[in-house]
């Protein structure tokens, strides 16, 4: 049973990635968006690390380490960019 439950989490990584993409697509506010997508990144994050648990390989985990900064630091950029209307102030 326990050689079954990464698959399951793929599963359920994979479903919630499917929910943010509608989000993404069908969300009314520009904050929607944004927020959708930063959960899209933080489960691709969580199936790096599944993949990596599975395959037991350790270069997965500094992609995922590499995503989440670039994933962080995008994402407060855009919120500036649409507040402020400029990124480095």
């Amino acid at each position: 049973m326990i050689a079954v439950a990464p698959y399951i989490a793929a599963i359920a990584i994979a479903l919630a990635l499917l929910c943010n993409g509608w989000r993404l697509f069908r969300g009314p506010a520009i904050g929607d968006r944004i927020l959708a997508l930063d959960t899209m990144v933080i489960n691709v994050i969580a199936l790096i690390l599944l993949i990596g648990m599975i395959g037991g390989s350790s270069p997965y985990f500094e992609a995922a380490l590499v995503l989440a900064m670039v994933g962080f630091v995008s994402t407060v950029a855009y919120c500036k960019f649409l507040l402020r209307g400029d990124i480095v102030e």
